[in-house]
């Protein structure tokens, strides 16, 4: 049985560097956790990603055998909020970022299979002596992005700034669109095995008309 990858076949994950380009998202299902701070050095950061991929291979494996269905484990995905949005382009402050982690998953998982999964991940958990504080922060739910726009910054995440700046002060403007909801960032790759000079991060961000 081959894996379904979604990030190879939706729209919503294809990004070129260099290029802002403009996307409609589908509404899309996810494992979220909410939290605050810097994810640098937050424990709250730490603890909400080490609940997040449990429940989501959990659920792989209940796909595959309730339906037959092999979804390969999506990356880490990640809204990011603060009160003045310059925390995130000239003032990198990220002591001040709220965010909201997630994990996608496919549109066929129920909440009956989001909770059983959830109290698999906690038994296994206590029988390993290994707790997951963060676990019950986890939720299962629809985010409808709509249009946005997106591009795919490559190097490291402290970097992204200017890009960030570029998309906020000028293509968005200069296209007649305005800032809504949150940015969002996705990781396509591990910045745990990865040189930080090739991670691939797509940023978004959903857009309105300006009038």
């Amino acid at each position: 049985m081959a894996a379904i990858d979604p990030k190879k076949t939706l729209d919503a994950y294809q990004a070129k560097r260099g290029e802002f380009r403009v996307v409609e998202v589908p509404p899309l299902q996810y494992l979220a956790i909410d939290g605050a701070g810097d994810p640098n050095t937050a424990p709250a950061y730490a603890e909400a990603v080490s609940a997040l991929f449990p429940v989501a291979y959990t659920l792989k494996f209940a796909s595959r055998k309730e339906f037959g269905i092999d979804t390969v484990v999506m990356p880490l995905e990640g809204l990011w909020h603060a009160p003045d949005m310059e925390s995130f382009t000239s003032r990198r402050d990220k002591s001040a970022w709220l965010w909201t982690m997630m994990i996608m998953v496919g549109d066929h998982i129920t909440a009956e299979m989001f909770t059983d999964a959830v109290e698999a991940v906690a038994q296994k958990a206590a029988k390993k002596k290994e707790p997951l504080p963060a676990l019950g922060g986890v939720r299962l739910e629809t985010l409808d992005e709509g249009t946005c726009v997106q591009t795919l910054h490559i190097g490291p995440f402290d970097d992204e700034g200017p890009v960030l700046d570029d998309l906020h002060h000028r293509f968005i403007p200069e296209n007649g669109l305005r800032m809504r909801g949150r940015h969002h960032e996705i990781y396509l790759s591990d910045p745990r095995r990865s040189d930080p000079a090739k991670l691939r991060t797509i940023l978004r961000q959903p857009v309105a008309p300006a009038t």
